[in-house]
């Protein structure tokens, strides 16, 4: 596959109008779950209604929008349209609750908030919203007025009915037909492929979570990078059940597929019967999930017969991934060129991939070498030496698909990005002749659980608003099924008495339920060194002797 587009001269929506142009009849979206099918034509003329939509509400340049939904259509068409009209999406993990939802909305500044009532139970996210933005249902739509979010003004549900201070999807794009086609083609004229175009939120170890910027270049080019490695064409159909709020679903998934002109076939929500039925149906010959998913799907294949016969490529991606489940897919689902892809948000989020024809060690025992046009080094983290094949330290990269940096931090992107504009991941790792990499370990202590990235410090912050808690540290120790649990070691303030039941239920509906803690031990102090800092190996270890299975 040749690249169509020069990532630094191309925006999004130059890729949407050449796509409907040289494959106006060819299938862009297809949801098999949902029994439709959009042309990369008809994909496009809905894509600009969305843009519209959006100028109707008078969402600016560089105005933030968020999206909280699951991997529902519009989310795919608000990707692809807010672009053309130089918006910038805000990506919404379906999993927060109010305390992280109220944070994300004041951090961004988002001006307009996309959301679907719920996942889990009807009406649950507006319930939530309700929670943050208590004046919404004395509001007219479009004039929002809260002190807690004064940048919010317009809410769009993904529903038919009124609800009052909002907009429907509906009413968004009915108002968008007082546009005409010239002043969106005005409008997106003034766009440049160095604008960001997307923010995706992730932690650290210490401190709350970041806005990560990401531009029209970063997304194109690391989208093709990895089309390229994969070898897309409009020949494929890529089956993505991975949620479209991280990089992985929205970059290695549909921007993947739009700039190789290969079918997206989304999943809404994970099964692994509905992965299994979308393969089978829609003759799917590319898959992605992290390894919890691709085991569900082999377990769910020994219960009954689905053709996956056409499946030849995809990614796996979110963690360490096990021989024995490569072999599976590879020998049992037939994606005998699944590939490996290593990366972060913060690296749009591509920085290495295996490629199709290495070897199955290769492809199990590293997470390859660097994409194409992409810089990879290991560091001695201490001196900032550059270490030789072999040899473990800090994993940097460079190149074009380095974020932007993290919005209104400008000290955290200097943490992040050396004066050299490299990259620094955290993570340790080593290198081989041939320029594959082997992840060790973390410098941070990031907790990995089934795919989630998790950080201590933001889980931390949090239990620290319990009136009990009066010093809490987070560790994630190994879990059998994924990977990683959440352990806390609470100190409780002098005379309270508390349960482990008691805290899981103070984070319920507040933080993520990936994020609640697992393990809970309540201590009268933590081990700690000559100088006072806290041991958290040692924590890890009184938590697997008092829970060694998880």
């Amino acid at each position: 596959m040749a690249w169509k587009f020069e990532a630094s001269k191309t925006r999004i929506g130059d890729i949407v109008e050449q796509n409907a142009r040289e494959l106006a009849d060819h299938t862009a979206l297809a949801y098999y779950e949902h029994g439709f099918k959009n042309t990369f034509s008809q994909f496009r003329d809905i894509c600009r209604q969305v843009a519209k939509g959006l100028m109707a509400l008078n969402v600016k340049r560089g105005d933030h929008i968020a999206i909280w939904a699951n991997n529902l259509p519009q989310w795919v068409y608000t990707q692809f349209g807010a672009p053309i009209i130089g918006a910038v999406l805000v990506t919404v993990n379906t999993n927060f609750r109010a305390y992280e939802l109220e944070y994300l909305l004041d951090q961004s500044d988002t001006t307009t908030l996309i959301l679907t009532h719920g996942v889990r139970e009807a009406d649950e996210y507006l319930r939530i919203l309700r929670q943050v933005c208590r004046e919404v249902d004395a509001c007219s739509p479009g004039d929002l007025q809260t002190q807690k979010l004064p940048y919010l003004k317009n809410i769009v549900h993904l529903g038919d009915e009124d609800i009052p201070g909002m907009y429907s999807w509906e009413d968004m794009l009915k108002l968008g037909e007082s546009i005409s086609d010239s002043q969106l083609d005005e409008r997106a004229a003034e766009v440049d492929p160095d604008d960001v175009v997307m923010m995706q939120y992730t932690s650290g170890t210490t401190g709350y979570p970041k806005g990560v910027m990401l531009t029209h270049a970063n997304l194109i080019g690391n989208g093709q990078s990895m089309a390229e490695i994969m070898a897309l064409t409009p020949e494929d159909t890529l089956c993505i059940p991975v949620p479209f709020f991280h990089c992985f679903g929205c970059v290695i998934g549909t921007m993947c597929c739009t700039v190789s002109g290969a079918t997206m076939a989304p999943v809404t929500a994970f099964s692994a019967e509905k992965v299994l039925e979308t393969v089978d149906a829609l003759k799917c010959t590319a898959l992605h999930g992290v390894p919890t998913m691709f085991i569900a799907e082999l377990e769910a294949m020994d219960q009954k017969a689905y053709d996956t016969t056409h499946l030849r490529t995809g990614v796996m991606a979110g963690s360490t991934c096990p021989v024995e489940v490569m072999k599976g897919v590879v020998e049992k689902m037939g994606a005998e060129e699944l590939t490996i892809v290593y990366g972060q948000t913060e690296s749009s989020p591509g920085i290495t991939q295996t490629r199709r024809d290495d070897p199955m060690e290769i492809r199990t025992e590293t997470v390859g070498r660097a994409l194409p046009n992409v810089e990879v080094k290991i560091v001695d983290p201490a001196t900032g030496e550059t270490l030789g094949p072999g040899a473990t330290g800090e994993l940097c990269s460079r190149g074009y698909h380095i974020m932007k940096g993290y919005y209104k931090m400008p000290e955290k992107t200097k943490e992040a990005i050396d004066e050299d504009e490299w990259l620094h991941t955290g993570d340790l790792a080593s290198m081989d002749k041939q320029g594959n990499c082997t992840i060790q370990g973390r410098l941070k202590d990031m907790i990995i659980r089934g795919g989630e990235n998790i950080y201590p410090r933001e889980i931390e912050e949090f239990l620290y608003t319990h009136p009990k808690v009066q010093d809490v540290q987070v560790v994630g120790i190994p879990s059998r099924k994924y990977g990683e649990e959440v352990a806390a070691f609470i100190r409780l303030r002098n005379g309270d008495q508390a349960t482990a039941e008691e805290v899981q239920d103070f984070c319920k509906d507040k933080i993520a339920f990936y994020k609640i803690p697992r393990h809970i031990h309540f201590v009268d102090e933590f081990p700690t060194t000559a100088s006072g800092k806290i041991q958290k190996f040692k924590l890890r270890e009184i938590a697997l002797n008092e829970a060694p299975e998880t």
